[in-house]
Parts: C-alpha cells; structure tokens; sequence
C-alpha cells in the first residue's frame, strides 16, 4: 500500500511542479503576459510550488522509509514554512480579488492605480506579513515541553498534533495560534467576498451579454480556486478541530495543502484564454 502512495503522492508532486513551474515561465517569458493580473498569477504559482514542497517530499521518503523520523527542529521549520505560506496565499488571494475589482468595476482608472511598482509593493507584503504572522505562535509551540513517545499521528507537523505530544497545557499558545488563524481566514475571505459582490453588481449593470460573460470568465478560476482553498481551511482552522477525528484532519490538510497546488494549473490554464495561448508556446505546442 506504502508502494501504491508514494507512486500516487510523487505523480501528483511532479504535476504540481510541472503545471505551476509552466505557468511561472510562461509570465515570465511571454510580453503579452507582462500586465498585474498575469504578474500576480505567476507569483501565486511560485507559491503554490513552494506550498506544496513543504509537506509532499518528506512524506515521500516516509512512505519508503521504516523508521518515519523527522527532526525536532526539522518539525517546526516545517510547520512555520508550511503555516507562513499557506497565509502568504491567503494574502495573495485578497490581491488578486483587488486587482479584479479594479479592472472591472474601474477600468479607465485601472492603468494608473494598479501599477507595476504597487503590483510588487502589494506582494512583497503579502510575503513579509505573512511570514510574520505566525513567527511568534512557532516559537511558543517550540518552548513547551514535550515527552513520552513523541509519535506524531498526522503526515506533517500541524499545530493540534503538536499539542498532543505536549507534556504540559498550554491553552494560551493555543487559542492565540487559533484566534489568529481565524482572523486572517475569515478576514480575507470577507474582503474577497466583498471584493466580487461589488464586482457582481457592476457586472449585472452591464447591457452587453458578451461582455458580461466575459468579465464572470476572467473571475471564475479565481473563485474556483478560493472556494478550494477557504473551504478547507476553514473546516481546519475555524471549526472546532479538536471534535473531529484525526482522519478527518489528515484529509481535510491533504486537500488544501496537495490538491489546491495539483488543481491550481489546471484551473487557471482550462478557463484562460490568453494564458492557454502562453502555455502553448511555453511547450511548443501547436
């Protein structure tokens, strides 16, 4: 069964690789694709890479491997990496809603607010706050005291596995991590969420059924994607998680942590003309 998951898990991380590598040089190679939405893509892929190497490799030597280890400090750069990027994509999310809503709802002001130079301010942010956020609850989590066995029932270093080994309560450290973990969830959700029902209604003001259809056709893979990635974290995150079984957690982390970086290629490279035009000559196809 190990043999059948680890065939499994590496074709999916190759995908992964292959499909958002492809998307990050087809912006960077191709002119036409030099424009803030196409920028934010390209960087939100670089992400999606990044994300999933987190996780998916070391569970790959585990899968071959007997003795199933990971290092003390190895589990927690693990867990910051995993954490801080996967809040970079949130934050990435909320951008990329922004850059919609101006394009849609603002057009003629659009080339000159949402310039280069503030596409490159607005994401080094998103790196810098989201490697941030979670920087302190990392270093919290690793000064707790921790004995016994020190078996981690999970495929990666998560915060309620953690707490688990933890020979002493720390109900502080944990409900920040989580207070916060909600805050950033909930709070860029609702800014997305806002973002696209102003979005709606300038769209349903539009006369022109063609020009209707295509501004929901440049916001669907977005959309797509956030529903994905959201509905798993807030499952994780928002809800009670201690209640649920430990297989319940394991899948729902498997999901926005593996198969929104599969899925991400194939959503936006489906539904995006211009971006299947660049992906094309990216592979030489046709």
């Amino acid at each position: 069964m190990q043999i059948f998951l680890f065939s499994l898990f590496f074709g999916i991380y190759i995908f992964t690789m292959m499909g958002n590598g492809t998307i990050v040089c087809a912006v960077k190679w191709d002119q036409q694709l030099h424009t803030p939405m196409y920028i934010l893509l390209g960087n939100f892929a670089f992400l999606e890479i990044w994300y999933i190497t987190s996780t998916v490799p070391s569970m790959l030597v585990n899968f071959l491997s007997e003795t199933k280890t990971i290092s003390f400090v190895g589990c927690f750069l693990q867990f910051y990496f995993f954490t801080s990027i996967g809040t970079t994509e949130a934050y990435f999310l909320c951008i990329m809603a922004y850059d919609r809503y101006l394009a849609i709802c603002h057009p003629l002001h659009y080339p000159t607010v949402m310039t280069p130079r503030l596409c490159y301010i607005l994401m080094s942010l998103c790196w810098v706050f989201g490697f941030l956020s979670y920087s302190v609850s990392t270093v919290q989590l690793s000064q707790l005291p921790f004995c016994g066995p020190n078996i981690i029932d999970h495929f990666m270093c998560d915060m309620d596995p953690l707490m688990a080994l933890s020979c002493a309560s720390a109900p502080i450290t944990e409900i920040v991590f989580y207070i916060l973990s909600s805050l950033i969830i909930i709070l860029t959700l609702l800014y997305i969420l806002g973002s696209y029902t102003l979005l709606l209604i300038a769209v349903l003001k539009v006369p022109s059924t063609a020009s209707r259809w295509k501004a929901f056709s440049t916001c669907g893979s977005h959309l797509t994607v956030v529903c994905l990635f959201f509905g798993a974290l807030l499952v994780m995150y928002v809800s009670p998680t201690s209640d649920n079984p430990a297989t319940i957690q394991k899948i729902m982390t498997l999901f926005y942590s593996v198969m929104t970086p599969f899925l991400n290629p194939l959503i936006y490279s489906l539904r995006n003309k211009d971006m299947k035009t660049a992906l094309k000559k990216v592979l030489k196809i046709g």
